[in-house]
């Protein structure tokens, strides 16, 4: 299997988060054997970042244990230091089951299908852009038959021609303070009333 490759932050990522870790597998006097790569591979699928602990070797002999080990269970060497190796695999499965359920909720639809809401989806109501442009096509007809204008809402000038607000909200008083500034007005730059 071929051996894993990760980009300097991931590794400097996956360094830190390995630094409260304890090794988990341990290589004796007998080395890289059989079942010391079983028990790698099991530590891998379960917790895909470990340390393994080299007992009684050299420096080059502890990278060719790395290179085998990423090698033979196609994972990514993290980090080296010392007596101490730290290696990484991603559970594929996981990720996969992961990013399943993070686009689970998002609306599937076409680039030309028009935007339905989720409530109204919920509902089970779909728009369809065929019936939307008929609708829209039967509307405009329909006033061009009836010679109708083609907004409903009254003009704005005919609107507020009535005496009062349109809003209908009773007007206050004015204050005391408000009456002051009015009276600021009347004067000229001297403080003089004009």
């Amino acid at each position: 299997m071929p051996k894993l490759e990760i980009t300097s932050q991931e590794r400097s990522a996956l360094r830190a988060s390995a630094h409260p870790l304890h090794p988990v597998v341990q290589i004796g006097n007998r080395g890289l054997t059989e079942s010391v790569l079983k028990e790698i591979e099991i530590n891998l699928a379960a917790h895909q970042l470990i340390k393994i602990r080299v007992n009684g070797a050299e420096r080059e002999e502890r990278e060719a244990m790395l290179e085998t080990i990423c090698n033979e269970t196609s994972c990514a060497p993290v980090h080296h230091l010392g007596k101490t190796l730290i290696v990484y695999r991603p559970d594929a499965a996981a990720e996969k089951a992961a990013a399943q359920t993070l686009n689970a909720t998002r609306a599937v639809r076409q680039p030309n299908e028009p935007y339905t809401p989720k409530k109204k989806a919920a509902s089970g109501i779909n728009y369809s852009r065929k019936e939307e442009i008929a609708k829209r096509a039967a509307q405009k007809t329909e006033r061009l038959q009836n010679g109708a204008p083609k907004t409903t809402r009254a003009p704005r000038a005919q609107a507020t021609a009535g005496n009062g607000p349109e809003h209908r909200i009773p007007r206050r008083t004015p204050s005391a303070l408000s009456l002051r500034a009015g009276a600021r007005r009347n004067t000229d730059d001297r403080g003089t009333k004009r």
